[in-house]
């Protein structure tokens, strides 16, 4: 680790990994911070086992207990949709490891526990590879695969190479997390990322983030739905760098 560049610690999406899902924003800040991008369980090079009763808490923890093996200080945090839920439970359950947040395209609750489990049974018995035809529609606003098919095709192709307990396990947790009671509790800064064209997480679940923490603030994208790190890596990256700015005082301590 460099003492000199504050740590960012990113969070992918379900079906996707760091490097499809931020690699794009990790090209523009590589330089300026030390980047710790972690996978979720049975997504990408993660190919450990994977609990299937796995809970949001539980990857919030995985991040704290990653990031202490290589820094003992409090760290910025940047997470798009599920990735986003990992930083609401650090930013509850760590408030003093986290000195700030970005979370895209995310929400206090996303989805239904019912809704969740249908794509656990889509998955389990058809495969990833069910799910890339909708998913294009879901993940990107229009036009985004004809400007920049590289990078909408490396996240498609993450979809579909993930594991099926992967991604069912952290369907399972997506299910059960829902804590837009507690987002009041939540005291340090935090920049929620809306995708104007999100279905998934539109504006206004983003809008509940801001208001509901105590130092919030809201920015929409357009042209963005509901991959924001790979739909516009410029727009985040100056969002990251402005709340680094923000909290630079303890960054520096």
């Amino acid at each position: 680790m460099n003492p000199d560049r504050p740590v960012l610690v990113l969070g992918p999406s379900l079906g996707t990994t760091a490097a499809a899902c931020w690699g794009p924003v990790v090209d523009l800040l590589g330089e300026e911070f030390d980047v710790v991008a972690r996978e979720l369980p049975g997504h990408g090079a993660d190919r450990g086992p994977v609990p299937a009763d796995l809970t949001i808490a539980d990857l919030a923890r995985q991040v704290v207990d990653a990031v202490a093996e290589r820094h003992d200080g409090p760290f910025l945090y940047a997470g798009d949709s599920v990735g986003g839920q990992v930083g609401l439970q650090l930013l509850l359950d760590h408030p003093d490891r986290v000195l700030g947040a970005v979370l895209c395209c995310t929400g206090a609750r996303i989805g239904t526990p019912e809704s969740w489990a249908e794509r656990t049974a889509q998955v389990r018995a058809s495969g990833t590879a069910s799910l890339v035809g909708a998913t294009a529609a879901r993940w990107f606003a229009p036009g985004f695969l004809e400007r920049r098919p590289a990078v909408g095709a490396a996240l498609l192709h993450a979809l579909r190479d993930t594991g099926t307990d992967g991604y069912t396990a952290v369907c399972g947790a997506l299910g059960a997390f829902d804590v837009r009671d507690r987002l009041g509790e939540v005291d340090r800064p935090v920049v929620a990322v809306a995708g104007a064209h999100d279905a998934v997480c539109p504006p206004d679940s983003l809008r509940e983030i801001a208001d509901g923490v105590r130092d919030g603030r809201l920015v929409v994208l357009d042209d963005v739905a509901h991959q924001a790190p790979a739909e516009a890596p410029g727009e985040i990256a100056r969002i990251v760098r402005d709340l680094a700015a923000r909290v630079g005082t303890e960054v520096a301590r």
